[in-house]
């Protein structure tokens, strides 16, 4: 770890891209501070900075894997701007989510069905839906049911993963990417729909 301290932010990125999962735990040990700060400043909200913060790695990871990376200026600059889209992207979501125009005589909020309790179709569908996720997390490596498990259910999260589990923060992300895309492929192939 101590050389690969020395080496610049892009010798890093080429280093992870060709397979040295130690280059990123340098480059993230490196930004992570500054990232999360940005974050922190605009969001005001620690859990809500810990999400985006999280997602920026990981896109930072698929990017990077995908060779989709390049050198047209500096880590820093990139990883910010990923952080950033990512608020934007969030706060899109919250506003759509949470706002409904009264100008809109097709929306009926009286009869909203998120207002509503739920019926036993719902309640139905929902409980197939879990027996369905819960199989397919069965069907998982151990090492990736065990990510999914801390981070979804117990609300962990990737740094108390990776200390929890003694891998790096990056061997965490990279089990928890490749746990979602194996349960979609589980879904696919057995025709389960994981939503309503």
């Amino acid at each position: 770890m101590q050389k690969l301290n020395k080496l610049t932010d892009d010798m890093l990125v080429a280093a992870y891209a060709e397979g040295d999962n130690k280059a990123f735990d340098a480059l993230l040990m490196r930004h992570q501070s500054r990232v999360f700060s940005y974050i922190c400043t605009i969001v005001k909200n620690r859990d809500i900075a810990d999400d985006i913060f999280q997602e920026t790695f990981i896109k930072a990871i698929t990017t990077i894997r995908q060779g989709r990376y390049s050198e047209t200026g500096k880590f820093t600059s990139w990883i910010t701007r990923i952080a950033h889209n990512l608020i934007i992207d969030f706060y899109r979501q919250d506003k759509s989510d949470t706002t409904v125009s009264s100008d809109d005589e097709t929306v009926d909020i009286l009869n909203s069905k998120d207002l509503t309790e739920g019926n036993i179709e719902d309640f139905l569908v929902d409980s197939q839906i879990n027996k369905d996720i819960h199989r397919i997390i069965g069907a998982l490596p151990e090492s990736q049911r065990e990510v999914l498990d801390m981070r979804f259910f117990r609300d962990m999260s990737f740094k108390e993963i990776a200390e929890a589990t003694g891998v790096s923060i990056n061997t965490a992300l990279g089990r928890m990417r490749y746990a979602l895309i194996n349960m979609r492929r589980i879904a696919a192939e057995n025709n389960i729909a994981l939503t309503r």
